[in-house]
């Protein structure tokens, strides 16, 4: 496994330099857990060369993992700290999860298909990643066991942001969020302060639908 990582790490050097820095990611530690985390073993081995490119790759159940560009930047919009508890909806392969994980205390993610949810969990193990707790679920509403959440991330885009997941977002806290339609959406930061909520759009991104009682409906 440490050769398998260690065969890309100058795919992932320049993805760092080539496409994240000279888009505006700045953030140190969101750059660090970028140039480390094995893109490649998240994907399938056909698909590996591919791993480091600036475009999202399939993976199974008609799921993306996406750009390392989208990864990165909806990372450093969460402006995370260590002590961050994290709500992740959609686990997918996992990439985004060990991401979050790295530079934060806890991360719970939520995937709403088996087979994903099944092969995020190798992945987690493979990597060593014993901060993230996962379940299969409905990921629009949350998960109201470990609530309030410092930092939320949803990886799917719906209509509209979910009215559970604001309310399970802690004051204060920052939410990441694709809202739009099903062809073209604005990644939101949604942020909470002293009772009051804030949207900002970041920029157009297509991910996705977001599947479930407060998304869309198939």
């Amino acid at each position: 496994m440490k050769n398998k990582i260690l065969k890309y790490e100058k795919s992932r050097q320049r993805m760092v330099q080539e496409q994240l820095i000279p888009r505006g990611i700045a953030d140190q530690r969101v750059l660090d857990v970028m140039s480390r985390v094995p893109r490649h073993i998240f994907i399938e081995d056909a698909l590996a060369p591919q791993a480091y490119g600036d475009f999202a790759l399939p993976i199974s159940e008609g799921q993306t993992i996406s750009q390392p560009y989208i990864v990165a930047l909806m990372t450093q919009a969460l402006k995370l700290n260590e002590d961050d508890n994290v709500l992740e909806i959609g686990t997918g392969c996992g990439y985004q999860t060990v991401i979050l994980a790295e530079l934060c205390r806890k991360v719970y993610t939520v995937e709403r298909l088996k087979p994903l949810h099944i092969q995020a969990r190798k992945n987690f193990d493979k990597l060593g990643c014993f901060n993230i707790i996962y379940k299969i679920d409905d990921g629009t509403v949350g998960w109201p066991e470990y609530q309030p959440f410092t930092r939320i991330i949803v990886t799917a885009a719906g209509p509209r942001i979910p009215e559970a997941l604001v309310a399970q977002l802690a004051d204060p806290g920052i939410m990441v969020i694709p809202v739009g339609d099903r062809n073209v959406q604005d990644l939101v930061a949604v942020e909470k302060t002293a009772g009051r909520i804030e949207e900002t759009v970041i920029e157009k991104v297509r991910f996705v639908s977001l599947i479930g009682s407060q998304g869309w409906s198939g």
